[in-house]
């Protein structure tokens, strides 16, 4: 076989190689970081004693919406429910 062949055959395995490796690892990042969201979603809805219903209900009307805009409390919230101003800015 031709030696440039075979060099250019070379490199292309070891970019394949590095994608591969590279694909890994943001698959690997994406699983963290959603696990860290879901975590901080447990915590808000705990330090806020909600029930599992107030959850369902919150995510039934986030999924419902078409267009972002502020977060308002979710219909058959608790009352406890009342979103900070720093959650507010940090959806924005």
């Amino acid at each position: 076989m031709n030696p440039k062949l075979q060099k250019i055959n070379g490199e292309i395995d070891k970019a394949k190689a590095k994608i591969a490796e590279q694909q890994a690892r943001l698959r690997e990042l994406e699983r963290q970081r959603t696990e860290l969201e879901n975590a901080e979603i447990v915590a808000v809805f705990r330090k806020e004693k909600l029930t599992e219903d107030d959850l369902a209900a919150f995510v039934r009307q986030m999924s419902a919406r078409s267009q972002p805009e502020a977060p308002t409390a979710p219909t058959g919230l608790s009352p406890a429910y009342q979103p900070k101003q720093e959650d507010i800015e940090n959806e924005e």
